[in-house]
């Protein structure tokens, strides 16, 4: 045997096994993650509105504004609450929105968050107790996401869990689990998971990270086999560049 094949053939067992190693890994991973089968961006909503009926006078805020707890959302007057302040029967004091003697009212946001919906403009007859506009609160935005599962599988999830967040242009989020409920079905797990991130949260309500979203996404299972040291660091490469 020449060194000529002897080098083609060394270089060729090289090949075989960096490709039978790589393909394992890969194998290997896809045994360790856990796709959802629906996963949508949620975030807990907040109702705005007034115990008195009346008209609106100016509205402060568009969907997709940022809001602090106490910004103006809208202006009202109200016939009923001029007449219930002349009579004693509402104390400007004991209020809990800002009310002037001729029974106009600027209801304030009750909490941090972005506007998800305005339900009436200026000049609009609201009803007592209607929801004018609705609030995404800030600190909410969570991913709930459906998975199918063996029973085995299910039990390798656990929380705070690495999570990749696909959005629908592609481009991805990291976050990790949160909570994890779970119902049986046909000798499967019906998992529901809650995935936190604070790169979610800090893009909420621009783009695509907005409440009722699709998303997809990938839960890391715990994994203690013999390759989960050498997978770990290959995802983690992964990740560095990109894939």
């Amino acid at each position: 045997m020449t060194w000529a094949t002897r080098l083609k053939l060394t270089v060729g067992v090289v090949v075989v096994l960096a490709l039978c190693a790589t393909l394992t890994l890969v194998l290997n991973r896809r045994l360790t993650q856990a796709t959802s089968a629906q996963a949508t961006i949620v975030a807990e909503e907040v109702a705005v509105g007034t115990d008195y009926a009346g008209t609106v006078v100016e509205s402060f805020v568009e969907p997709g504004d940022t809001v602090a707890a106490g910004d103006p959302i809208f202006t009202m007057r109200s016939l009923l609450l001029a007449h219930d302040l002349s009579t004693g029967v509402v104390s400007r004091k004991a209020a809990t929105f800002e009310v002037s003697d001729d029974g106009e009212m600027t209801v304030e946001a009750p909490v941090d968050g972005v506007v998800a919906e305005v339900t009436s403009a200026p000049g609009a007859f609201i009803q007592s107790g209607e929801v004018v506009a609705t609030l995404n609160r800030s600190g909410s935005t969570t991913v709930d996401a459906k998975m199918l599962l063996d029973p085995a599988d299910y039990a390798r999830i656990e929380q705070g869990a690495y999570v990749r967040i696909v959005l629908p242009d592609q481009s991805e989020i990291p976050g990790e689990v949160e909570s994890i409920s779970v119902t049986s079905t046909r000798n499967q797990a019906e998992a529901s998971v809650v995935v936190g991130s604070p790169s979610l949260e800090q893009r909420s309500g621009a783009g695509l990270v907005q409440p009722g979203t699709p998303v997809e996404a990938s839960v890391e299972l715990h994994d203690d086999g013999p390759l989960s040291g050498v997978d770990l660091a290959f995802q983690r490469f992964l990740r560095r560049i990109g894939l």
